[in-house]
C-alpha cells in the first residue's frame, strides 16, 4: 500500500493531526523541521495555518511538502 496523508487538522502551535490511508491518526509537531532551507516559511503561524493536502500529503503554497512516510514514522501517535 501507498501510504498518503488523506485529512490534515490544525492542533496548536505548529501541530497537525494527520489522517493516513491507513486508518492511523498521528500528530506530527513541524517545529522540529522548520529551521532548515526554504522550511524557514513554516515559521510564520499565519503561512503555516494556510496548508492544503496534495494528492499524497501536507503542502504549503505548492513550496513545501513532506513525504507521507517521513511524517508517519515521526509523528506521535494520537
Amino acid at each position: 500500500m501507498i501510504l498518503k496523508v488523506t485529512n490534515a487538522e490544525y492542533v496548536k502551535d505548529y501541530i497537525l493531526a494527520l489522517t493516513f490511508n491507513n486508518g492511523e491518526v498521528r500528530k506530527f509537531d513541524f517545529s522540529t523541521v522548520f529551521n532548515e532551507g526554504i522550511c524557514k516559511k513554516l515559521q510564520d503561524i499565519t503561512y503555516f495555518k494556510h496548508f492544503s493536502l496534495d494528492p499524497f500529503s501536507v503542502d504549503w503554497n505548492d513550496e513545501i511538502g513532506f513525504a507521507p512516510e517521513f511524517l508517519y514514522e515521526n509523528a506521535m501517535q494520537s
